[in-house]
This record gives structure tokens, sequence and C-alpha cells, in this order.
């Protein structure tokens, strides 16, 4: 999942304004529409899988084509944290705070421990290795859901170019302590984004098949969850336009902030579209974080971005990033 670099991009610290438009009064109360978007790094080829990381104020995310994680905080600004990074794509936490990885090369979910060594949590379902874990959420009761399209195996770009073992590309759901994951979705073309509701009763999941196939459409859809698993057929919750929802997350009011071509779209929980945040490339994903969880960062093509807002971000990562007691 690529974009192209857009040209004449701001410095590194400097900021945008105004990039927010309004599409529903409501927006109000979640962004201040005057809010500058400020660039805090740049130098990538597609920047992805940001994870805000609360005992260290850093945010860490993945440049995948040049195989390497960046942290960046307000001390250090950006620099290299891994290299090789096993080409990973998406990141997040767990309920104790240890970073969950979605390994395009080695085509496995990891964690870390705390000085930096990764476990294999996952690396193959019913005997057959996984296209490419690409995104990943867990839910309160510790269990890890995650998506498995096949953008790590297609060239060697993201990954290394390899046959598809599995039948299709499924949203799988890995229990606490189990080895082998559960499909929990399989009807998706390529499930991609996904993330919980506050109160965990829909999954929302981005299909992204229309990044390969133009002819594809370009949908989240909203699963229904009874039980901690999927309890039905999804509804289209919403359309994107310019370009795809690659990465989503939920406030805890349910608003859905997505990426698109265009920037970061804010959708409501009853699919109204309040409004967008634009930013000058192809944007990848986003994450709450800061001191206060109300700044977005959000990684797009070659940078890392940020802007205000005046909410927080809901599920586990958000939780533990504000020292929630989580379960």
């Amino acid at each position: 999942m690529e974009g192209s670099s857009a040209p004449s991009l701001p410095a590194v610290g400097e900021s945008l304004q105004p990039v927010v438009r309004v599409g529903d009064p409501r927006l109000a109360a979640l962004i201040d529409p005057a809010a500058p978007l400020v660039r805090l790094a740049d130098g990538c080829t597609w920047a992805e899988g940001p994870v805000w990381l609360p005992a260290t104020e850093t945010l860490l995310f993945s440049d995948i084509p040049n195989d390497r994680a960046i942290r960046w905080n307000e001390r250090e600004g950006a620099v290299v944290h891994r290299r090789p990074n096993d080409f990973t794509n998406g990141n997040t936490l767990d309920r104790e705070g240890r970073v969950i990885h979605c390994e395009h090369g080695p085509r496995r979910v990891t964690r870390s421990d705390g000085y930096g060594a990764r476990t294999t949590l996952v690396d193959r379902h019913a005997g057959k290795r996984l296209n490419s874990p690409n995104d990943v959420v867990v839910a309160r009761d510790g269990s890890i859901w995650f998506t498995d399209p096949p953008y790590g195996i297609l060239s060697d770009r993201e990954g290394y170019a390899a046959p598809m073992e599995q039948a299709a590309c499924h949203v799988y759901r890995l229990a606490p302590g189990a080895t082998e994951p559960v499909v929990e979705i399989e009807t998706m073309g390529h499930p991609n984004g996904l993330a919980f509701s506050p109160d965990e009763t829909i999954l929302y999941v981005a299909d992204t098949l229309y990044a390969v196939d133009p002819t594809a459409s370009r949908p989240i859809l909203a699963f229904p969850m009874a039980d901690g698993r999927v309890a039905g057929p999804g509804r289209l919750f919403a359309s994107i336009d310019p370009g795809v929802a690659d990465g989503l997350r939920v406030d805890v009011h349910g608003n859905v902030w997505t990426s698109a071509g265009d920037g970061i779209h804010i959708i409501a929980p009853d699919g109204t579209e309040l409004g967008r945040i634009g930013v000058p490339e192809p944007t990848a994903n986003c994450v709450f974080g800061g001191a206060d969880g109300r700044r977005l960062f959000i990684t797009a093509s070659s940078s890392l971005w940020a802007i205000e807002t005046r909410t927080i971000g809901a599920g586990v990562a958000a939780a533990v990033a504000r020292g929630e007691k989580v379960g």
C-alpha cells in the first residue's frame, strides 16, 4: 500500500493551515477547524503503523520499503529505531503495554519484550504460512486480531515475493496463549485497517482490494460483535474516496478517523462524514497519542504529521497509553 510523495512540502517543524474541512457542525467538538498540521519527520518511502509508547512519550512507526522502524519524540526528533525491521507494517500495544508487530518479511505476528527482542506469536494457519499480516488490534480480553492481505508477498518491495499459501485473505483472532489463529472474517477481498468501537460491539474493517483492482469498491465494513467474537455479516459503514482506508482509529465517542488519499476522513458512528483533515500526501494510518492523548499522529507517504484534536482514542492501546486499567 503506497502512494507517491507530493511536491512542495513544508520543512520538518513547519506547519500547514488551514487543513480542516468541516462537513458537519458536530466536527467542532472533535477538532478546532483552525488547528495547524505540523510535519514532524520526512525521508520515508511509505510511513505506516504508528503506535504511541507512553512510557517514553515516543511514537514508533514503520517505513516499510526501507525496512526500518523510526521513533519520534520531542527530545530526539525522528531517529532510526531498528533496521532491518522484517518489513514490519502495523504495530499496537497489548494490555501490558508491550508492542505487537505485523511483519511482512517473516509473515508473522510478533511481540517485543522490554529489550527489543521479538517473540513469534503466530505465523501459520492450518499448517500453511500466513500471507503478510498487515494491521493489528488487541481486544479487552487480550485476544489479538489481525488482517492478512498479500501486500508483503506481491513483490520484494514490502517483503519477499512468494505465492499465497492461504486460500484467501482473512481477519484472524488469536486467543490469549493460543498459537493457532481462528478465522473470524473470510468474506473480504483484502482486509486491512481494523478497529473496535469503544464498547467492542462493532469491529470496523477496511477493504483495500481497490489498490490492486480499480474495479473494486473501497469500503469500511462494520461487523457486529457478541461475546468477543464476530456475530454476523458486515454492513457497509462508509466508502472512501479518494484512496482507500488503509488504517483507521476510533475515538472515545465512537467516531472513526480513517486514512484516505487526501488525508484523514472523520466519520460519525451513524456513518455521516463530519469532515476531513487535508494532508498533502496519500495517507496510510493514524493514532492518538501525546501527553494528553489528544494529538493525532498521521503517517503519510514520506512523512510523519501531527495535529491537535479535542478528543482521545478508544481501545486497548489508547487506554494503556492513558494509564488506565484494561479488562
